[in-house]
């Protein structure tokens, strides 16, 4: 099932550089404290996107990853930043920031016209993963300042810097493994080989997120050493988590994993059982609420359903893929809900798209951003189902969020062209319902170049389901978990605000009338025109993505989960068989 996307934009050398200096300049100008502090994370987040998208560059012109004086700039600057973040965090967010010397003059040195190509780091994004984490990690593991440490490209350019900075080690070195998912290799040239083998007695540190499915990408890195002669207790990991590899992995790949030392250090032993208040998720919290009443609760992966659903039979399914951590807040100040918006610029992002759309009345009253997770209130409403709207009600108020949505909130990347949604919508289809139905799908869509300059992309939703929306004791309709969904981990990405259209006809089961007067309500609210024969091209695309979502829901979670996810699965492969006939 073809789901999963990765988040990429294409920038200029030169405009990184820009950024990077403004945000470092931000930081200057702000006071000490957790604010400060998550300017300072947002600003070396930047200069390893600028570090990963010059090596990933190199790497595609040398055809392997080399050892270049460019590379070597990044690392030092990298790495001068991580000792800044750090110094930070260990003091608490007080005191001077001890920012790089001549750092201005460093990162004009770096400014190249060359047109970057940078992958947003998962980690950071989705899954609360704090560089501060593998400081920490580093400190504990004792290990000595002649470790040489080996970021793995993406997310490792950063958490590597983090790693040596912590050790008092030299800068990192970082690769990018390449080959088939479940068995990447490296392609390291003769000058990075000569330095990492240069110190025979040394150990190692494999910086990366994960393991994921099959664990290659770390094991890449070990055989690559072990084939080198170096000694596999030398070699220790730095990954996400503390589990074991996924199940792709081979035989020889989790024996190995399983004998190798890893250091890891969790969110909830960074955030939730910090010694240092100033380290704790409560504090920072309720400098956003007020004073907290209590613990935080964790409603994360689907536990937020107990409070909205007091019947089992009545709770939603739920997907792994969109369930970010989430904890439930009291304080003097009302009911919070305090959910993982992503560290750095796209948490900062998402705190401005909520602010737009609650003073517009559209969602929950937010109260800020703290470090990556955003605040907002709790809403202790009805489900939609409850017949607080008639149906020319119901479609006349998601008319005017999805208008305001198309008229006020601007891409942020681009999104799948027609091209890749009509392939997966095929590749979907015919794995799900078969080739004879995937034929005739690709006859009903005809050729994607029929589409393209049609599409006008905006911050889209693409989050429609009946159970994400809810009525307020005062009667208003509040669209909740409307911030991630157009740069989550999939590969829909923003689209024409007609991908929402057609979502919401799905998920509200509209007639053709219906479907008609939404499409006008958003056309009058957008300022634009909503082209009925877009809206009827990307209904059965948003189907078949629906049906591969549930579907790799279905494969993971307690039993009771995986069968509301299958339940979905056989709905919407229903609505798109009689769609086809």
């Amino acid at each position: 099932m073809l789901v999963y996307g990765d988040l990429e934009r294409v920038e200029a050398g030169a405009s990184l550089v820009a950024g990077i200096d403004v945000a470092l300049s931000t930081c200057l100008r702000l006071p000490a404290g957790l604010k400060r502090h998550a300017a300072l994370v947002n600003a070396f987040l930047r200069a390893g996107q600028l570090a990963q998208g010059i090596a990933d560059a190199e790497f595609e012109g040398n055809g392997a990853d080399e050892d270049t004086d460019s590379q070597r700039a990044c690392a030092r600057l990298l790495t001068e930043l991580a000792c800044t973040v750090l110094a930070s965090w260990n003091n608490g967010f007080t005191g001077a920031l001890p920012l790089p010397t001549d750092w201005p003059g460093k990162l004009a040195a770096l400014a190249t016209d060359m047109r970057l190509r940078i992958r947003e780091p998962e980690g950071h994004a989705f899954y609360a993963l704090y560089p501060e984490g593998y400081g920490e990690a580093a400190m504990r593991s004792r290990l000595a300042a002649d470790t040489v440490v080996i970021g793995i490209r993406s997310i490792g350019t950063g958490l590597a810097a983090i790693v040596a900075a912590a050790l008092d080690a030299e800068p990192p070195v970082t690769v990018r493994p390449v080959g088939h998912p479940f068995k990447r290799g490296l392609r390291v040239g003769p000058q990075l080989a000569e330095r990492l083998l240069s110190s025979p007695d040394a150990c190692y540190a494999v910086v990366d997120e994960g393991p994921g499915l099959s664990g290659s990408s770390f094991a890449s890195v070990a055989y690559w050493l072990t084939g080198h002669g170096v000694n596999r207790r030398r070699i220790h990991f730095f990954p996400s988590h503390g589990g074991g590899c996924g199940i792709m992995a081979s035989q020889t790949t989790r024996e190995n994993w399983e004998r190798s030392p890893r250091h890891v250090l969790g969110l909830e032993d960074l955030l939730m059982g910090a010694v240092d208040p100033h380290h704790r998720l409560e504090t920072w919290i309720a400098s956003c609420t007020g004073p907290l009443l209590g613990s935080l609760r964790d409603i994360g992966g689907g536990k937020w359903r107990e409070f909205r659903f007091t019947s089992r039979a009545d709770r939603p399914p739920v997907d792994g893929l969109h369930e970010r951590r989430k904890y439930l807040v009291r304080a003097h100040s009302g009911t919070w809900c305090a959910r993982f918006a992503g560290i750095g610029e796209l948490g900062f992002r998402k705190l401005r798209t909520a602010r737009v759309l609650a003073k517009a009345g559209f969602c929950p009253p937010v109260a800020g951003v703290c470090h990556g997770f955003l605040v907002e209130r709790w809403i202790d409403g009805k489900s939609v189902d409850a017949g607080a709207f008639s149906r020319p009600q119901l479609v006349e108020r998601i008319g005017r969020y999805l208008g305001f949505r198309a008229a006020h909130l601007e891409a942020p990347a681009a999104g799948a062209d027609p091209e890749r949604l009509f392939a997966m919508a095929l590749a979907n289809t015919g794995e799900e319902l078969g080739a004879e139905e995937a034929s005739a799908l690709k006859s009903m869509l005809g050729p994607a170049e029929r589409l393209q300059g049609q599409l006008m992309p905006v911050n889209t939703d693409n989050r429609l389901h009946r159970w994400e929306w809810l009525v307020t004791p005062d009667g208003r309709l509040v669209k909740t978990d409307a911030l991630d969904h157009s740069t989550s981990h999939d590969l829909v990405g923003p689209q024409d605000i007609a991908w929402d259209v057609a979502g919401a006809g799905v998920e509200f089961d509209l007639s053709p009338d219906e479907r008609g007067k939404l499409a006008a309500v958003v056309s009058l609210a957008a300022g634009r025109s909503v082209r009925a024969e877009l809206v009827e091209a990307l209904q059965p695309c948003y189907l078949a993505f629906q049906i591969g979502l549930w579907r790799r829901a279905s494969e993971s979670g307690e039993a009771a989960d995986r069968n509301l996810a299958l339940a979905m699965v056989r709905t919407y492969s229903a609505r798109l068989s009689r769609m086809l006939r």
